[in-house]
């Protein structure tokens, strides 16, 4: 299982939230190159990227700090936040990243989504289908869908979709375990390439993850908040 630490970008810092809040913002680092390179350091090789400005301004923005990240480091970076057109992904491709995430985008303009999916191949578009209570949530986690999120999945996965990041905002930022049992479902019924995130607490949350088949899991606040170690991620890449 691929293990991706996540760094959300508020005003060129490193942030974190709590459920998605913009309210509940806080600062782990002035520098997200110098958190990039601490986690290559330890032999992190991925790394979610998050422009929580580009969600705010429905448009990319922090495309510098995506070309500073991947021109000085070797980490493959998933980059997502504010994709909402074609000239939006241009510019993150052109800039570094290896995949791009589509969330909202997915839901408000599939015909668009669908195009970047034949364009740039299924090894390059993630889908985000981040859900609370398994409705799926859009535009910054602000609105909440009637579309159950296996539903969503299985529907894109159809179209050609491998890679998905599942989000249960309610585990996000909490600390208090992960949707074990939402994963599993998914998992069973759709077969993606499932990337888990929120509530990761534990080395043991992503042994669990692991086991019940994830390609990957990604990390946030229990790095930033010391529940888990670099060191420990290290024995697991």
């Amino acid at each position: 299982m691929r293990i991706i630490p996540a760094i959300d970008i508020i005003n060129g810092k490193c942030v974190r939230l709590t459920k998605g809040d913009f309210s509940t913002q806080k600062i782990y680092n002035e520098n997200p190159l110098e958190v990039a390179k601490e986690f290559e350091a330890n032999g992190i090789n991925y790394l979610h990227l998050v422009d929580l400005d580009g969600v705010k301004s429905k448009q990319i923005v922090n495309h510098k700090i995506l070309y500073e990240i991947t021109s000085k480091t070797k980490l493959k970076v998933d980059f997502s936040g504010g994709l909402k057109s074609s000239g939006d992904l241009i510019i993150a491709f052109e800039n570094g990243a290896s995949q791009i995430t589509g969330g909202s985008v997915a839901i408000n303009n599939s015909n668009l989504f669908l195009e970047w999916l034949t364009t740039y191949g299924a090894d390059k578009i993630i889908l985000g289908a981040d859900c609370i209570n398994r409705k799926i949530a859009t535009n910054g986690w602000l609105k909440i869908s009637e579309i159950n999120v296996i539903d969503f999945i299985q529907d894109y996965k159809s179209k050609g979709i491998k890679y998905v990041i599942c989000t249960d905002i309610s585990k996000d930022g909490m600390l208090e375990g992960t949707s074990n049992e939402l994963y599993s479902e998914i998992l069973e019924k759709t077969k993606v390439q499932l990337i888990a995130s929120g509530g990761v607490s534990s080395i043991e949350d992503l042994i669990k993850l692991k086991s019940i088949g994830c390609d990957a899991a990604i990390i946030g606040k229990a790095i930033y908040e010391n529940k888990i170690s670099l060191k420990e991620l290290s024995k697991l890449c």
